[in-house]
């Protein structure tokens, strides 16, 4: 987020916040008892910052896994959420993704979990000019304990139906999906979600893979704050 946070920050108050076992957010004792993370378990902690700093409405950006926490929460708790900004969207696991994921479950004790990840990134970002975003992906999965790592993972391999439920069901809440041109495993399914949700708007970003924010920041922080400025005047 550093290539975001000084364009959010020259007109919003903006709150980055570490999710679960990830940078300074350190696992408590609990979640060292815990095998596994729910989705609505996660979502509940970012409540929990949000009422502990009273705020009591955002607007909220997210990327790739992110944006399913975000979709969460808003179902949960729409009062809370004023737009959505989805980057690099996973919106449905298409077969070779569920099988990939199936792969992962089954072999992520006898594996090294840096093999899976590497696979996978290469898999979501094959091209030259995704490299930067294979090794940001990389490199924050180094910094994860391999027990977190599969806690995530578990969690990553259960959300279809989760995403389903997100597909069906067009809660109302203005959004953006900024998606990259070649992100050819989640593009296809946000462009069906795009037509079919009422508030719901897509920009494709030419020559950019999953990871839009890092590949072309300026493009995404344009049209985010060019997004949010719209909701701003919407109101008036």
């Amino acid at each position: 987020w550093f290539r975001q946070i000084r364009s959010f920050k020259a007109q919003y108050n903006v709150l980055v916040l570490d999710l679960r076992g990830h940078g300074r957010s350190k696992p408590t004792l609990k979640d060292a008892l815990n095998e596994s993370y729910t989705f609505d378990s996660i979502t509940d902690d970012i409540l929990e910052v949000l009422d502990y700093l009273k705020i009591e409405r955002s607007h909220f950006v997210g990327i790739s896994l992110g944006t399913i926490l975000i979709r969460n929460l808003a179902d949960h708790h729409p009062g809370r959420v004023s737009s959505m900004i989805m980057g690099g969207a996973i919106t449905h696991l298409n077969f070779r993704s569920q099988i990939l994921m199936r792969f992962g479950v089954i072999f992520k004790s006898v594996i090294p979990y840096m093999y899976l990840y590497r696979l996978f990134a290469f898999i979501i970002m094959p091209k030259r000019n995704h490299k930067e975003s294979r090794l940001l992906f990389i490199n924050e999965a180094k910094k994860l304990y391999q027990k977190e790592f599969i806690r995530w993972f578990k969690l990553a391999s259960e959300i279809n139906p989760l995403l389903r439920f997100f597909r069906l069901n067009d809660i109302g809440i203005p959004t953006i999906y900024i998606m990259g041109e070649e992100d050819h495993l989640f593009l296809p399914s946000v462009k069906k979600i795009t037509e079919q949700h009422l508030f719901s708007s897509l920009t494709i970003i030419p020559a950019c893979g999953h990871v839009v924010n890092v590949e072309q920041p300026q493009i995404f922080n344009n049209r985010s704050l060019d997004f949010l400025k719209s909701q701003n005047s919407s109101k008036y």
